[in-house]
This record gives C-alpha cells, structure tokens and sequence, in this order.
C-alpha cells in the first residue's frame, strides 16, 4: 500500500474529505454534492439538526453579533480616516456630530459581546464532547474562527487613535517579537540568522520599528477586508459542515443521521 493511500485512510483524512475521488459517476458527484464550494446546501439533514437543544445558541449569536459588526462596520467606513491626523477626531465627531453616531457605540459593543460568546461556545462545544469524531475537522475550523475573533478585536483595538490604543497595541505588538523563529527575540529567530528588528513578524505586523501611521494604515486593512473576508469563508465552511455532521447538539446526534436517511 503506497503512502497516499494509508494517509487516505486515517480518521484524520476521513474527516475533512468525506468521499474518495473514484473514477464512477456516482462517486464523482458525491463529491460535488459534499463540497460546500460546489454545493452549498446539504442534499439531507438529519430530524437533530434542525432541533433547539442545549446548545445556549452561542452559535447562532455569534453569527448574529457578527452580522452587526459588518453592518455597522461598513456604515462607520464612510466617516472614518485611517490616517493619525483624522482618526481621533473622526472618531470624536462619530460620537458627537455625525447623526445616528451610536453606531460606533453598537460596534464596539458587539465586538466586545462577540469575543464573550466565542468563547462560551467554545466552552460548550467542549463541555459537550462535540469535538469528537466525526467532528474534529469542524473542531479546527472553530479554534481558526476563534483566533480571527480575537484578531478582529486586536486590530480594531488601535483605530480609535488615542492613549489607550495606542499603548495597548505597542504593548501587544512588543509581544510578537518573541514568537518562536519569526520574532526578533524569540527562540530559533538565530538559528538561520535571517530575522532581525528590520523584518520579523512585528515589523510586518506594524509597517516600521514603531507604531505610527504605517500601523494604522495596515490595521485598518487588516480589520476591515483581509480578516472579515477569512471569517466569512471558515464560517460558511463551519456552518455547513455542522450541517453534514448531523446537527450542531453534540456527538450523540451523529447516530440519528443514518435513522433519519442522512449520509
């Protein structure tokens, strides 16, 4: 047996590609319809997909919250100068000038209340044991989704422009410069002698040595196309494949998908 095919067959294989690429037409569809790029929309669901369990709805609430930061998010970009001569004072007349300014307020709330539920669905999903198999590709998706939640709240954290972001992003940007091989003072970063101040992760991260308008400039492209595009795919992909796992309760409700004519 050839090395592609024993990895083939491993649960971790089996979990992220549900059905072999064979040569007949019935498989070769079957991929179509398991692929969420090519069809959205699970041919079957199971009777406990589509059930109010003891999920807390964290799930849904976080797409909810997410929903809100787009929406408000797009409406506060056509105010907002990432620039450091404007972006305080934009942010000044969002809050005292600009009509129906509470925008900013609900989008800084439901960012707080996004990182808060994130993390309590996590804490479900776990408690519940809905990480198991069949579920630990959707498992690995989540704690990706998790990390760009975080991300979202880190890059946005600098935009207001005043003291305490400012401070509070040169702190946690200092931090990136001890991560292992990319940050100038983590471990490994010597051991091939290419990182230094001048292009580590940090410096990627922040455009210069300091954070000033380079950083600014970067974050706000950061925070508002590059990592909500991200979110949204993983969380199409973690929607769908909750779908096709049969149902987002937990593992015990994979056994219903064979009783309720799922695959």
């Amino acid at each position: 047996m050839s090395l592609s095919d024993r990895l083939r067959r491993t649960a971790v294989w089996r979990s992220v590609f549900r059905q072999s690429h064979l040569r007949d037409d019935r498989s070769r569809a079957r991929v179509i319809l398991n692929n969420i790029f090519l069809h959205l929309h699970p041919v079957r669901m199971p009777k406990s997909a589509i059930r109010l369990r003891y999920t807390w709805g964290m799930g849904a609430l976080c797409a909810i919250l997410f929903a809100i930061e787009v929406v408000t998010g797009i409406m506060l970009m056509f105010y907002y100068r990432p620039t450091p001569e404007h972006a305080y004072l934009d942010m000044v007349d969002l809050a005292e000038q600009v009509p129906f300014g509470i925008v900013r307020e609900m989008h800084r709330w439901a960012a707080h209340l996004m990182v808060v539920t994130v993390w309590l669905h996590m804490l479900r999903v776990f408690l519940t044991g809905s990480y198991k198999p069949p579920r630990q590709f959707n498992w690995v998706v989540g704690v990706f989704l998790l990390v760009l939640t975080m991300f979202l709240s880190f890059t946005g954290y600098l935009l207001p422009w005043d003291q305490l972001s400012y401070w509070a992003i040169t702190v946690g940007s200092n931090m990136a410069r001890s991560v292992p091989f990319l940050g100038q003072d983590g471990p490994g970063a010597g051991a091939l002698g290419l990182v230094h101040a001048g292009n580590d992760i940090r410096f990627l991260l922040l455009g210069g040595r300091t954070v000033g308008a380079n950083a600014l400039l970067r974050f706000y492209v950061l925070h508002c196309v590059l990592v909500p595009l991200a979110t949204v795919v993983l969380m199409a992909v973690h929607f769908w494949r909750i779908r096709r796992d049969g149902g987002m309760s937990g593992p015990e409700a994979y056994a219903d998908v064979d009783r309720a004519g799922g695959s």
